[in-house]
């Protein structure tokens, strides 16, 4: 009973001592920074500098919307990192070249011009600019005109498409992670 006992604390001994090593070792934070990247930095740093985004958002809406795959394509067609339609690249772009949207850098620019544009339309709100990023502008615009959201985004938790709704859930709790790890 005894030998039972010393090796029952010499195991739980060891287990402490490893857990306080790795805390010290920030391997916590090492491995949240794998789940939670910063890859393409060199388009993210200069696209958000030029729009005046946050490039922890960008991050934050890549890991959303594409995982940091830049061939991603969704059921609705929008492609690359930032999973850009078709028709945004065009009026963002000036072309009808599709293709550029699997370019990480284009379609980094795009995005970012894209979201800022929404922050902007929407005086800064986040939430209801990452609403219309998912949802369209129409149809944002058609839920604060309805009363379904307001434009303070204070109610998200009132977009009427799930999918919607839990984006934006998701991206506000992506973009705090992003700012614990990276600031």
């Amino acid at each position: 009973m005894i030998k039972k006992n010393k090796i029952l604390i010499l195991l739980i001994s060891i287990i402490a001592i490893t857990m306080i090593i790795l805390k010290l070792c920030n391997v916590d934070k090492y491995i949240m920074k794998q789940i939670y990247p910063k890859k393409y930095s060199e388009f993210v740093e200069v696209s958000a500098k030029e729009y005046n985004v946050d490039e922890l958002l960008v991050y934050a809406v890549i890991k959303a919307e594409s995982n940091f795959k830049c061939d991603a394509t969704s059921n609705s067609n929008a492609k690359g990192l930032m999973q850009i339609m078709d028709t945004t690249a065009s009026e963002i772009l000036g072309d009808n070249d599709a293709t550029q949207l699997f370019d990480a850098e284009t379609n980094i620019k795009v995005g970012v011009k894209y979201l800022s544009e929404l922050l902007e339309k929407y005086d800064g709100n986040l939430y209801i600019a990452l609403a219309a990023y998912n949802a369209g502008i129409g149809n944002v615009d058609s839920w604060i005109e309805q009363g379904i959201i307001k434009a303070d985004g204070s109610d998200i938790e009132n977009i009427p498409y799930k999918e919607t709704n839990n984006y934006v859930r998701k991206i506000i709790r992506d973009y705090g992670i992003y700012q614990r790890l990276y600031r």
